[in-house]
């Protein structure tokens, strides 16, 4: 009866480790999906250079590349959006925060923004976008090899063509101003291409230059009389201050073609651009392969192809200068009022 009493306590006590063994082992893959599910989850840091229709676009398409990819806000995605509202010192201090954060990538929207990270960080990665030529600005080695912890897209818009429709629209202009802002580096760049552009459809041209959102009424002022039309590249400060630019130039029958449809809608008479809600998805697909394990270094900067580009009218300004838009620009425009 011992023996039988102390074989029933050994099985008595082996049940018992094994029950332990299986509750240990039901823990484990909580656990785990618990550790998997922390380390799915990303925090991603976001800075806009400031607020208008071109940036918000691209930023607005970022956000629904991610999520259509998997990286959804409030479940496995914290993205902590900034706005520099133009101002460059608010870039440093705004670039410090993110990183300070522990970030797992950096979004940087437009040029003053992006070199304000570049300036902060060669460790996080960091996907650019509204940002013309990211080689001559500094920000990667080249734009077929970044080289770096830097890539992302180009809104280099199609110059030449906007040149082109500028003689279309306006077969009896001599001489045309091109406006821009002095310190910004993708405006400087697009200026350079327009110059030689309009030059060699045989215009004259007058550069005319901003510095803050203060002189643009008195720059634009400044353009009356001097000149017979005005071409603006895709520029921040001047998106942001175009109503400004249209009430001057409209009224003194100076027709503004510009760099993109924002600016259209807010006065311009026309443009031939690239849609920055495709370049942001664009540059949220980038940011998604990086995440994934991509490495930045080897990621050439991405364009929107030549066909996605479109072509925008504002009938009002149209009507406002009395120009008569051609039936054959009419049928292929988003005409906007």
């Amino acid at each position: 009866m011992k023996k039988i009493g102390e074989m029933i306590l050994c099985l008595l006590v082996s049940a018992s480790l094994a029950g332990c063994s299986s509750g240990s082992a039901s823990a484990s893959p909580n656990s785990s999906v618990a550790s998997s599910s922390e380390s799915d989850s990303v925090m991603i840091g976001g800075i806009q250079f400031m607020e208008h229709a071109a940036l918000d676009r691209a930023t607005e398409g970022f956000k629904t590349a991610l999520s259509d990819n998997g990286y959804v806000e409030g479940k496995n995605l914290t993205f902590d959006l900034q706005n520099a509202q133009g101002d460059l010192s608010n870039c440093e201090t705004i670039a410090n925060k993110l990183i300070n954060e522990g970030v797992s990538l950096i979004f940087a929207n437009a040029t003053p923004a992006a070199q304000a990270v570049a300036a902060k960080t060669t460790d996080i990665p960091v996907v650019i976008t509204s940002v013309t030529d990211p080689e001559s600005s500094g920000l990667v080695e080249s734009n077929t090899a970044p080289g770096g912890n830097i890539t992302g897209t180009s809104d280099l818009t199609p110059v030449q063509q906007q040149i082109d429709l500028l003689v279309q629209l306006l077969p009896e202009a001599e001489t045309i101003a091109i406006m821009y802002t002095g310190s910004e580096d993708n405006s400087i760049f697009q200026a350079a291409i327009a110059k030689e552009a309009a030059e060699a459809a045989g215009l004259k041209t007058i550069e005319f230059t901003v510095t803050d959102s203060n002189s643009i009424q008195s720059v634009a002022q400044s353009m009356v009389g001097k000149v017979d039309a005005v071409y603006i590249p895709t520029d921040n400060l001047l998106a942001e201050g175009m109503a400004n630019v249209a009430s001057v130039c409209n009224a003194n029958n100076l027709p503004v073609i510009v760099g993109e449809s924002g600016m259209v809608e807010n006065g311009g008479l026309a443009s031939y651009g690239i849609d920055y809600y495709n370049l942001g998805y664009k540059t949220g697909e980038m940011a998604v392969k990086i995440l994934k394990g991509a490495d930045p270094a080897s990621m050439p900067i991405e364009y929107l192809p030549t066909e996605e580009c479109e072509l925008t009218i504002n009938q009002t300004a149209a009507d406002e200068l009395g120009l008569t838009i051609p039936e054959d620009l009419l049928a292929k425009a988003v005409i906007v009022k």
